[in-house]
């Protein structure tokens, strides 16, 4: 089935009187484990260009409240907050600022993993206020910029601010370059202790050539292997030619392929809100969308995917 027919035959039951209408699986129960928000009168996004093509579409403030409508009717109980690459010295306002939004019991938005740069010198003061703590659940620095090469990542100074986040129980998440893979599957082995979360499905991109995929396939079924990562599918959608250009035939290999090799108790869906609108008009066709994909498999496993595994995971 097209992505067209999908959304089209949705569509038609939709205008169908209600007798009338084929019975529509209700969503499962969602935790959201990738959820953006950003006020640009309170924060400032180095990376977001609202001249650029992305810009044009993110270039805005994303807030609790259009989250709230975005999501209406798909069954999102809990989100967990992720980070937006403030810059460095507005680290610590972020952080306060979603800590109080989940003090406040007001939205979905219940934890969260909050920026860091584990190889800078005031990580440690930084990273050691949140052991323990009660919605800080792990740290992420995005690694797919041209700054952060292997060089970068798997130096001992990094290495070593990841290994601190093993010892505080927090988590690390992995936003990386697909073709960089094998060199973080070296850093996840040198922080045995520390549990990562791999974003996007490892950025297997939607573009790639049949030669970059068999890479991509291998090189995730190898990180895979480590116990101590999880898979997240995720952002991934955000990778189509152009926005709504894809189909569910696209989609199923990438996200067929991370449930597999990290097997149903290790992975967790993430909506990537609102940087999926860059490959989806809205947030309900990528929650519907993976829905279909993994409609033939055993409710249970989706129920880890959608919910269950995020609950264990952070503690929810």
């Amino acid at each position: 089935m097209t992505r067209r027919d999908f959304l089209a035959a949705t569509a038609a039951a939709a205008a169908l009187p209600a007798t009338a209408r084929p019975e529509r699986p209700a969503m499962l129960p969602i935790v959201d484990t990738h959820q953006h928000l950003w006020d640009l009168t309170k924060f400032k996004l180095n990376w977001l260009e609202p001249d650029a093509p992305a810009g044009k579409i993110l270039g805005h403030s994303f807030t609790p409240t259009e989250y709230a409508e975005e999501t209406k009717g798909l069954n999102v109980v809990k989100a967990v907050y992720m980070e937006v690459d403030v810059v460095p010295e507005q680290q610590q306002a972020e952080a306060d600022y979603v800590i109080g939004l989940c003090e406040s019991g007001k939205t979905p938005t219940c934890a969260a993993v909050v920026s860091g740069r584990p190889n800078s010198d005031g990580f440690e003061k930084y990273a050691k206020q949140f052991k323990g703590h009660k919605y800080v659940k792990g740290i992420r620095q995005v690694l797919h910029v041209k700054e952060t090469t292997p060089d970068y990542y798997l130096d001992p100074k990094f290495v070593k601010g990841i290994q601190l986040l093993g010892e505080l129980g927090l988590s690390f998440d992995l936003c990386v370059r697909p073709a960089e893979l094998p060199e973080h599957a070296k850093l996840v082995d040198r922080c045995p202790n520390t549990r990562f979360i791999l974003d996007h499905c490892g950025n297997g991109d939607l573009k790639h050539t049949p030669a970059e995929r068999e890479r991509w396939k291998r090189d995730m079924a190898e990180i895979a292997k480590r116990k101590n990562v999880v898979g997240k599918v995720s952002g991934f959608i955000a990778s189509a030619l152009a926005r709504g250009k894809w189909t569910l035939d696209d989609l199923a290999p990438v996200i067929n392929h991370t449930l597999d090799v990290f097997g149903p108790d290790r992975v967790m869906f993430g909506g990537d809100w609102p940087v999926c609108l860059l490959g989806v008009e809205k947030y309900a066709d990528w929650a519907t969308a993976l829905q279909a994909v993994v409609a033939g498999r055993p409710e249970d496993q989706q129920k880890k995917l959608f919910h269950d595994n995020a609950v264990r995971f952070y503690g929810l």
